[in-house]
């Protein structure tokens, strides 16, 4: 057996100083990529939509856009727009989902609203507030009233979105390969047939898939049409988690896609998105992509009741927070759990405004399935 050799202590410091002159060679190395890669990106942003929205268009509750544990966090509201025109500004936005990020931990949640969630969407001539589906406040006034209405009925902070239609989603979905769903029959009976005009909008092919039960990789017709799906049990619910699951699933593969694909989503995607977010801005979240983690999702509101006795109360087909006050309190613990959350008095008033209308208050929280959205909820959720 070999002695071992004995260093010198010169000998040591030598390696020492090789070792932290490699480290330091591979740290170069890695910042020159970052620098580069954001380069890129930077230079392709000429394509994007890019809107100036003015703070002081933006409604918030009193004291919220001072709260400091909402300082912490980035919040941004993405927009799906089921808008067969082409244009980005306007339309109802049947796909709203605001993503919260932990600026510390970089870990992410994602909470959807559903469309025809009933709220303050704005204000008429006099300043009386209009209560409406909340898909319908986008088509009112654009970004800036969709960012009013989540702020004011959650007491949120939101200053930034993201919009996109069915056509950057197909893309990104297609450039990235496609995902792997779990489908039933009926969802895949469903899937099909949004495929037919799904296919239309976009000018993009695709196969229907075999009414088989099981896993089944979508392209990128088919992750839209799945993620549109709404006819099956669980309703709007059910279509909001599976369109937090294609998030889920695309980004994930976004983080491990080369510079050929990223190359090809600039340029074909890009086109397709308007946002407030500055390149600046883009640049740094895009470097920061490969720590983020969506860790929660959830849909909002957490208590409601939907059916024909909502209906006939507040005289639309809608969902109705049960109550508006206590689904904010829900919205907080979930986004910002060490907050000590208390509701703004303007949330409040908005909250026994839908009361009012409605009949139903606290102690309407799912006690019973009469409208039958009780068993909807939680085959959408999970709760029991």
């Amino acid at each position: 057996m070999a002695e071992k050799k004995t260093l010198t202590r010169k000998q040591v410091r030598l390696r020492r100083k090789r070792r932290r002159r490699r480290i330091l060679f591979v740290l170069e190395i890695l910042i020159l990529l970052l620098l580069v890669a954001g380069l890129f990106v930077f230079s392709k942003m000429g394509k994007m939509n890019f809107a100036e929205l003015n703070f002081e268009d933006l409604g918030f509750n009193t004291g919220v856009s001072e709260n400091k544990t909402l300082k912490g966090y980035t919040t941004i509201a993405l927009v799906g727009l089921d808008n067969r025109e082409g244009s980005l500004k306007q339309g109802n936005s049947d796909t709203m989902i605001i993503a919260n990020i932990n600026n510390d931990t970089q870990k992410v949640k994602l909470m959807s609203v559903y469309r025809d969630t009933y709220l303050r969407v704005g204000t008429d001539s006099e300043g009386n507030g209009i209560y409406n589906k909340a898909n319908s406040a986008y088509n009112r006034g654009g970004p800036e009233q969709m960012i009013t209405m989540m702020n004011t009925n959650m007491d949120l902070a939101i200053q930034d979105f993201v919009t996109v239609d069915f056509n950057a989603v197909a893309k990104a979905a297609e450039l990235l390969g496609g995902v792997d769903m779990q489908l039933s029959e009926e969802e895949i009976e469903h899937l099909n047939n949004y495929c037919v005009e799904t296919s239309k909008v976009t000018g993009m092919d695709y196969e229907p898939l075999e009414k088989v039960a099981g896993t089944h990789h979508l392209n990128g017709v088919q992750t839209v049409a799945y993620a549109r799906i709404r006819y099956t049990a669980g309703d709007d619910f059910r279509r909001a988690a599976r369109q937090r699951d294609v998030i889920y699933k695309l980004v994930e593969k976004a983080k491990t896609c080369g510079i050929g694909t990223l190359n090809k989503i600039i340029d074909k995607v890009f086109p397709d998105i308007y946002t407030s977010l500055t390149k600046t801005e883009i640049i740094s979240m895009a470097m920061s992509m490969l720590s983020y983690e969506i860790e929660a999702q959830a849909g909002y509101p957490f208590d409601h009741r939907w059916g024909a006795n909502v209906e006939a109360a507040i005289g639309i087909d809608c969902i109705c927070p049960v109550t508006l006050e206590s689904n904010a309190v829900k919205v907080h613990e979930f986004f910002f759990p060490e907050e000590e959350y208390v509701p703004s008095e303007e949330l409040k008033a908005y909250s026994q405004r839908i009361i009012d209308k409605s009949g139903y208050d606290d102690s309407s929280r799912l006690e019973t399935s009469e409208d039958g959205d009780l068993e909807s909820y939680r085959q959408a959720t999970g709760i029991q």
